[in-house]
């Protein structure tokens, strides 16, 4: 059982992307296989807000670019007598065979599931408070209404264009979350500051904290410089107040 919550910032937009794709996949898998009518509006619903960030970002070659400057990483180290070759190989062909996929995928990923007739009413009458009801979108209320079976399929189809995409962000951030020995460390009065070298291109900084301890990590900062509040929750629901005591946590400055 982990005793403890991690709290995550990432340091950079492509990884911020990346993290929040990742949570819609899982949110999605979630509702996925869930037989109620409710969990399939909820998993129509992820889909549509991972179709959004598809729209907004080229995702096709920021996934790419990554995996690129991974493969380059791994193979500056293939060659070092401190590491298993083995395993070493074994993730370069990971993201080889990710990437063949990636390039052969022929225009936007997910275009024509985004152009589909259902989803472009479920997104126009979703941004209108309980605007996906039966009399707005009769369609839709059909489909909710199929046999299971029927559903799950659909869902399946819908999301497969996703596959790969998930693939390669689940291997990516994995590369990074391990990238870096974790250090332990203490916030003084609930405060703690940390520099970054400048010549190394930190990815993502997570720190952990026992889960006996009533307060959360507020990050904050960029590249160079960093800091880390613990919170108190407010028990009657006003502002947070950061923790006067000396918080011990585990600090991971993860860069590959």
């Amino acid at each position: 059982m982990n005793n403890t919550i991690t709290y995550e910032f990432p340091l950079n937009e492509r990884i911020r992307v990346f993290i929040r794709l990742e949570q819609l996949f899982q949110q999605f898998n979630h509702f996925l296989t869930g037989p109620t009518v409710a969990d399939k509006r909820a998993a129509i619903a992820t889909l549509l807000d991972i179709m959004s960030i598809f729209r907004r970002n080229d995702l096709k070659s920021e996934i790419l670019k990554e995996l690129d400057r991974h493969a380059k990483v791994l193979n500056k180290i293939a060659t070092s007598q401190s590491v298993d070759t083995q395993k070493v190989h074994d993730l370069l062909d990971q993201l080889a065979e990710i990437s063949q996929k990636l390039y052969a995928a022929n225009g936007k990923i997910g275009i024509n599931v985004m152009e589909s007739d259902l989803f472009q009413s479920v997104t126009q009458r979703s941004s209108i408070p309980g605007g996906t009801c039966s009399f707005d979108l009769p369609e839709y209320h059909y489909w909710l209404e199929q046999d299971e079976p029927t559903r799950l399929k659909d869902l399946e189809r819908w999301s497969s264009p996703f596959t790969d995409v998930r693939n390669a962000i689940d291997l990516i951030l994995n590369f990074i979350r391990n990238s870096d020995a974790p250090s332990q460390e203490v916030a003084v009065a609930g405060f703690f500051q940390f520099s970054l070298d400048r010549g190394q291109p930190y990815q993502l900084i997570k720190v952990s904290v026992d889960k006996t301890l009533s307060c959360f990590a507020e990050i904050s900062g960029g590249k160079h410089r960093c800091s880390s509040r613990f919170m108190k929750p407010s028990e009657d629901d006003k502002r947070p107040t950061q923790s006067h005591d000396d918080i011990p946590f585990t600090l991971n400055c993860c860069l590959f």
